[in-house]
């Protein structure tokens, strides 16, 4: 889930509901919630209001060709979630806005000099996550300054669409957004069967277990639609773009372990510095080899590297830590997703320790659950 979002019966009691779940966090998590939250109703408002049902939109003369196609796409996969994936068959994805921006929001991240854990904030009904969604870029590097000030490291990174988790159903659902309706079509494929997980299964507070959960269901549903309903030349396309992807994750999967074994270790400050220093312009320098030789110059990970830090590789471990785990249980739930989801819906209903135990019994020997957020309740937000 990029971010989950309530809501109530009118813009003005939106407001009203918020505020008064701010009053409740204020006590406990600095007063600087408030507007925070305020320009979540805010900007989520603006965001669904905009929003037309897709049948409207094919219809209007004034919609270009290109998006007439691609917003028939997007129903087809729709209906392909319901039927053969057995996602949530509601007014998700059945109507468009287009945002006239980049992204649907930004997020901020930060996790200290020496460690991969992120900083995490609580709120009414999504528990402690680790991060906070803006809905424009200014705004965002705003709120990501004092953690830098604290001394934090801090990624600010384009989010194209977030999961309000079924509870805004009655206004419509999630709607599809220009942020990502142009995508090739395995891409598209993905993003719509992830957002949709989310609306099956939740654990407040537990990110790692989350995100890795949908974006099982975005690997397993995208596979079996290219290989069923899509051209060979998606096919390919996929193929391409999906190769270079894991690549990527493996040389950052490989930095990023060794850098939680380094800040774990006896070593003192300065020589943990120094070796993170050297880790890291190792792993830009892979990048590059990899750039170079491999993926034919293609340059979709520049802003990563770049701005690569603890805080984003921190992420990278809160999407795709477990996700082996979740294929494991699919594969013991006999590759039935009603089976699958009534198993991740009982996990994610156990204590978090008991749903930790679990999860690492069903990961590969050796790889530990991803310490990416707390346990709910443990509040964390600077005052």
């Amino acid at each position: 889930m990029r971010w989950g979002r309530w809501l109530a019966v009118s813009t003005a009691s939106l407001v009203g509901v918020v505020v008064l779940a701010a009053g409740t966090v204020c006590v406990t998590s600095g007063c600087s919630s408030i507007g925070y939250l305020l320009q979540s109703a805010q900007g989520h408002v603006s965001l669904i209001t905009s929003a037309r049902p897709v049948g409207d939109v094919i219809a209007d003369a004034q919609t270009s060709a290109a998006l007439k196609e691609r917003l028939a796409l997007t129903q087809r996969l729709r209906d392909y979630a319901v039927s053969e994936l057995k996602l949530p068959d509601n007014h998700s994805y059945r109507s468009y806005a287009d945002l006239k921006r980049p992204a649907a929001v930004w997020n901020v991240v930060a996790a200290p000099e020496l460690s991969l854990k992120l900083r995490t904030w609580c709120f009414p009904i999504v528990g402690c996550v680790g991060y906070r969604g803006y809905y424009a870029l200014d705004t965002a590097e705003a709120a990501a300054q004092p953690l830098r000030e604290e001394g934090l490291e801090v990624a600010v990174y384009p989010v194209p669409a977030y999961s309000t988790l079924g509870k805004t159903e009655w206004l419509g659902g999630d709607p599809l957004l220009n942020t990502f309706v142009q995508w090739p079509e395995g891409e598209l494929a993905r993003l719509i069967f992830h957002e949709l997980a989310h609306q099956v299964a939740y654990a407040p507070g537990d990110t790692s277990f989350n995100e890795a959960f949908a974006t099982s269901v975005e690997r397993l549903g995208g596979e079996r639609w290219l290989s069923t309903h899509a051209s060979q030349q998606a096919r390919d396309q996929y193929a391409t773009l999906n190769s270079r992807r894991e690549d990527m994750r493996a040389m950052v999967n490989r930095t990023r372990q060794a850098l939680d074994a380094l800040y774990k270790s006896s070593l003192d400050d300065d020589g943990k510095r120094a070796r993170k220093a050297e880790l890291m312009a190792a792993l830009r320098a892979e990048y590059a080899q990899a750039k170079a030789e491999r993926w034919h110059g293609y340059a979709g990970y520049d802003l990563f590297f770049e701005k690569l830090n603890n805080a984003s590789l921190g992420v990278q471990a809160a999407y795709f830590g477990l996700v082996p785990a979740f294929e494991a249980l699919f594969e013991r739930e006999g590759h039935d997703f009603p089976r699958f989801y009534a198993a991740v819906k009982a996990l994610a209903k156990q204590p978090r320790a008991e749903r930790d135990a679990a999860i690492k019994a069903l990961l590969p020997p050796g790889q530990a659950v991803p310490d990416a957020t707390p346990e709910q309740g443990a509040a964390s937000e600077p005052s």
